[in-house]
């Protein structure tokens, strides 16, 4: 639709001019103006020409009565005028030779732009803590941040993406108090992140009747800080640990990093940034611990260094974005974390611009909502915990179930369960705003009817399963459009390069999410009204085929887009 809105603004603008020369409007101006009709009955587009009354000094209906008369739109679009607006009804020939062509032209690349051409975007996200499992609350970092990786990529941009690993801090000195005092080698090595999630919930349960073990905790960080040999021995053990489990997740999500630099990375490059703060006077003494005061912005004071000398969250967060910017160069890092954290990044945003870091606002924290299962709030700690692996493991088996009862004989059909199993999780979370609370249920999750990943899975298997039956049917012919399903599901083709831009623009996979469903929603309406195979007239016919292609095509670009698998049978 990118396309039409440039093609319309130019028209209308070429009536504009001609009809009130000092007008020094542009097309651009124009293109940002067109609206979609709140039904499609009034039009593909509508231009308001409201915000054009003062400038042309004339009321919005005779504005758009006059530009109707001027504009040279007749091979585009049928324009009529309905009060202020002008509505404008593209042709169906034009939409299909546009869309079709543009669609079997670019194929993988239908929807992608070159915006992003010669720019850096670095995207921190996943960044699960060492030693626990992944549990679904860490699955909005995950798929959200590796969505918005896709999207920046797909607009051109050379996306680097960093695993920062919560791999530093007290939580490391609570395990290894925990391990030496209640736990064994093999234990540990048989159950893998389960054990030492054990241990660590076990800290928690006996620091709340011994709150001394809290300072031995804070005590054998201090240490791990100073390269004691043997707490760095245990926390490397614990590291691949972790990163063993997690890569299991990572496949099944199909997301690779480019970099795993957690917060130990950074440990020896705080220091220089500390002596910044002292350089600048920016670090006072409150109780002991080093702080930044921020109450003249209207924010608590930013903690900078414990009691004891041991480094906290923002200084850590300060040397990875200084590593970043001097290593990767980038135009935007992205930071993708729970909406819990806004005040956390909001300090140390403002302690780094008061630093004299003037990129500061290349900086960009992309927040997200809390996820609930049946209402219940998630806490390691406590170890009221969902791990993901069990999720996917009962979604891929519900999913096994589904299939053998409607297709026994499905080829690969265990690496068609995970795709779907996984995808509906995955697309569940995904499908709203990435800023609300979700109470997951994956009963909704996997249905197979609605707004769900399995619905829009099988719209795509059903778009190759029309290519395969069609053949060697000739598909060469001029299209023809002879329902408007047919016209409904073009336009809604036509959106796709549309909403990427958005996506990006907003920093919001849902949008993708929900396009997903517009263009399933549109392509079974026509699959269920027009017939397509049986067609009796061979130009409809191969003309449908095409449309069914098409569509194909926009929904495998699409979901892979939010991290999902086509499979081309289910």
């Amino acid at each position: 639709m990118i396309h039409f809105k440039k093609q319309i603004a130019n028209s209308i603008l070429g009536a504009i001019n001609e009809l009130w020369p000092t007008a020094e409007l542009t097309a651009a101006e124009i293109a940002d103006m067109l609206e979609y009709p709140p039904d499609e009955a009034m039009g593909n587009l509508a231009f308001p020409c409201f915000k054009l009354s003062r400038v042309l000094r004339a009321a919005p209906p005779a504005i758009a009565s006059a530009i109707a008369e001027k504009m040279d739109a007749s091979d585009i679009a049928k324009i009529s005028v309905a009060g202020g607006y002008l509505n404008i009804h593209l042709s169906d020939a034009y939409l299909a030779a546009s869309v079709l062509s543009s669609i079997e032209d670019k194929r993988e690349n239908y929807g992608s732009s070159d915006m992003g051409v010669g720019k850096n975007v670095v995207l921190d996200y996943s960044s699960p803590n060492t030693s626990k499992p992944f549990h679904i609350g860490h699955l909005g970092t995950t798929v959200i941040g590796h969505s918005l990786k896709l999207l920046h990529q797909f607009c051109g941009y050379n996306c680097i993406g960093i695993n920062h690993l919560g791999d530093w801090g007290t939580q490391n000195g609570k395990q290894i108090v925990a391990f030496r005092k209640w736990g064994n080698k093999e234990t540990v090595e048989e159950m893998g992140c389960d054990g030492l999630v054990e241990l660590y919930v076990k800290f928690h349960e006996e620091a709340e009747k011994d709150p001394s073990l809290n300072d031995e905790a804070r005590a054998e960080f201090k240490k791990l800080e100073e390269h004691d040999p043997d707490n760095i021995a245990l926390w490397k053990w614990f590291l691949d640990i972790s990163l063993r489990e997690y890569n299991v997740t990572y496949k099944q999500l199909g997301i690779t990093f480019d970099h795993y630099m957690g917060e130990s990375f950074f440990s020896d490059k705080m220091e220089a940034q500390i002596q910044i703060m002292r350089d600048k006077d920016l670090l006072k003494l409150d109780d002991g611990a080093s702080i930044v005061d921020l109450s003249e912005y209207n924010m608590p004071p930013c903690l900078i260094l414990k009691r004891d000398g041991a480094s906290l969250y923002p200084s850590r967060d300060i040397a990875a974005a200084v590593y970043r910017k001097n290593n990767f160069a980038f135009d935007k890092c992205i930071y993708v974390t729970s909406a819990g954290q806004s005040l956390h990044f909001a300090q140390w945003f403002k302690v780094m611009e008061l630093m004299g870091y003037d990129w500061v606002n290349e900086l960009v924290h992309v927040p997200y909502g809390t996820v609930s299962i049946g209402g219940a709030k998630l806490a390691t700690r406590t170890g009221n915990v969902v791990l993901l692996k069990d999720l996917f493991r009962q979604s891929i088996e519900k999913v096994q179930e589904i299939m053998m009862e409607k297709n026994p004989d499905l080829p690969n059909r265990d690496e068609v369960a995970e795709a779907v199993g996984v995808g509906a999780i995955v697309f569940h979370y995904l499908y709203n705003s990435r800023i609300k609370d979700i109470n997951f249920i994956l009963e909704n999750a996997l249905s197979f009817e609605g707004n769900t990943g399995p619905y829009a899975q099988y719209t795509y298997a059903r778009t190759c399963s029309i290519q395969e039956k069609a053949g060697n049917l000739d598909l060469s012919g001029s299209p023809v459009i002879t329902a408007p399903e047919e016209s409904a599901l073009l336009v809604t083709l036509s959106k796709f390069p549309e909403k990427v831009l958005d996506a990006v623009d907003q920093y919001e996979p849902s949008i993708i999410t929900r396009y997903v469903i517009d263009v399933c929603t549109a392509f079974n309406r026509f699959y269920q009204n027009c017939p397509i195979l049986t067609a009796e007239d061979e130009t409809v016919r191969a003309s449908r085929v095409r449309l069914a292609r098409a569509a194909g095509i926009v929904l495998r670009n699409a979901l892979r887009l939010i991290c999902i698998k086509t499979p081309e049978k289910i």
